[in-house]
Order: C-alpha cells, then structure tokens, then sequence
C-alpha cells in the first residue's frame, strides 16, 4: 500500500511510477512527482519502483492568467 496525495492506494509489487500514472488521469508534462520528500524526474519514473508505505505527492501545474 502506498499513499498518494494522502490516499492510501493498493499496487501490485514491482509496479513502476510510470506504470502506476498511467492509469491515472494525470496528464505527464503537466504534473510533478515528489517520492518520499524528494522530485523524481521525469525520465526516471520509468525506472521508479514504488514500494510498501512510499508516500507519494501529485502536483498539477495549472495555467491561467
């Protein structure tokens, strides 16, 4: 079990961000993804493998003026 955005999520072991955000909503260029207190780059949630009790932030950027 994980939590993102303060939401405990179930996810299956060995799941990747990326695989994880890819069944979201979530639209890629405009999020980004803090893991456990620290920014994970984008070119690494491929490679990103989420374990028990991670804590996970979504942040959207919203433009507007």
């Amino acid at each position: 079990m994980i939590q993102v955005n303060g939401t405990p999520v179930a996810i299956a072991a060995g799941k990747t961000l990326q695989q994880y955000l890819d069944t979201t909503d979530y639209v890629p260029t405009r999020i980004a993804v803090e893991r456990n207190g620290e920014i994970v780059p984008k070119r690494l949630y491929g490679e990103t493998v989420l374990q028990d009790n991670d804590v996970i932030e979504v942040v959207s950027f919203v433009g507007g003026g």
